[in-house]
């Protein structure tokens, strides 16, 4: 197994540089089930917020991308449910995808509530809000 780092992944979905994008998708058609490629969730993360702030991308072709990802056999994303259930939340608004992630990571430990000042965040199941006194 090898791993992916984000600037792979958005040279292959944006092919906003010639060489590199070639170079990604070369790497990428060379991944099969016995030699995957692997995927962290903090790529995953960065991989959003680059695609969010820096390229300005929307939200629906972001998550349309992970889901895509997601489902590549040759591509092992690590904890791959909690990006799924990220995604699906992220499509629709509110919290973002790292906040969800985060969420996800702490349901997934037992680690309940996750306490945070961000209101967005809050609204997410086992989020609570800390106010200051």
């Amino acid at each position: 197994m090898i791993a992916l780092d984000t600037n792979v992944l958005l040279r292959f979905f944006l092919r906003d540089d010639e060489e590199q994008g070639e170079a990604a998708e070369k790497l990428m058609l060379q991944l099969t089930l016995d030699e995957p490629g692997f995927v962290s969730r903090e790529v995953l993360v960065e991989l959003v917020w680059a695609l969010e702030y820096t390229f300005r991308f929307g939200r629906e072709r972001i998550a349309s991308f992970l889901d895509q990802l997601v489902h590549v056999a040759a591509v092992e994303i690590e904890s791959a449910s909690d990006v799924v259930e990220a995604t699906g939340g992220y499509r629709r608004g509110g919290a973002d995808f790292a906040d969800r992630m985060i969420a996800a990571a702490a349901r997934r430990a037992g680690a309940v509530p996750l306490y945070t000042f961000d209101r967005k965040a809050a609204r997410l199941p086992g989020v609570s809000l800390l106010e200051p006194r």
